[in-house]
This record gives C-alpha cells, sequence and structure tokens, in this order.
C-alpha cells in the first residue's frame, strides 16, 4: 500500500520497532499531496518520496495525529476488520521510511 522510491543508500538506522498501540502523526518534515491513487509523501528530511496507495491509507495517515494509536486511526477510518492488518503493515511501512512519527 506504500512504496518508496528510496534507492538503498544502505540501511536506515534501526529505530524502535513500529507499534500499532502507540501514537504516530504524519513528520512535519513531510508533505502530503493528493493524487486520484491515494498521494504522494515527500520528506524534506531524507528526500524519499513515498506513495500512499490507496485513499483510505492517506485518511488514516491523515487522521493519526487526532487518534490514541495507530490502531485507533484504522478502526476509525473504517477499515475492515479483515484489512486492518494490512493497513498496520502499510504504515509500519510509512514509520520506516520516516513519513510517520511517533508521539
Amino acid at each position: 500500500m506504500s512504496t518508496s522510491t528510496d534507492q538503498g543508500a544502505g540501511p536506515a538506522a534501526a529505530g524502535p520497532a513500529f507499534d500499532p498501540d502507540r501514537p504516530y502523526r504524519c513528520s512535519p518534515s513531510v508533505a502530503l499531496r493528493p493524487e486520484p491513487f491515494g498521494a504522494l509523501a515527500y520528506h524534506f528530511g531524507n528526500r524519499r518520496l513515498t506513495f500512499l496507495k490507496t485513499p483510505l491509507l492517506v485518511t488514516v495517515v491523515r487522521s493519526l495525529a487526532e487518534q490514541p494509536s495507530a490502531r485507533a486511526a484504522v478502526v476509525a477510518a473504517g477499515v475492515s476488520e479483515r484489512e486492518q492488518p494490512q493497513y498496520e503493515r502499510a504504515l509500519a511501512a510509512l514509520a520506516d521510511a520516516e513519513v510517520l512519527t511517533c508521539d
């Protein structure tokens, strides 16, 4: 659901693992540009361009700061129970790409 154009200048510094029960928000260094497929996320610090491949994922990302946890944001956005693990994996990839930060 998300991909990065980063061509692997080496592994990023390992941070804490993504925990969907923690609060996250879109990084202040990231700009989201709406697109028909979802959105483009550009990180001004690491210069990565990441694709958010569904409008519902964009809704989840935009609502993260208003929810007590990433999991709560997924549920609040109306993601089906069957699809929730897929969305949590997408959020984990966005956190790895530094699009999301943990509060």
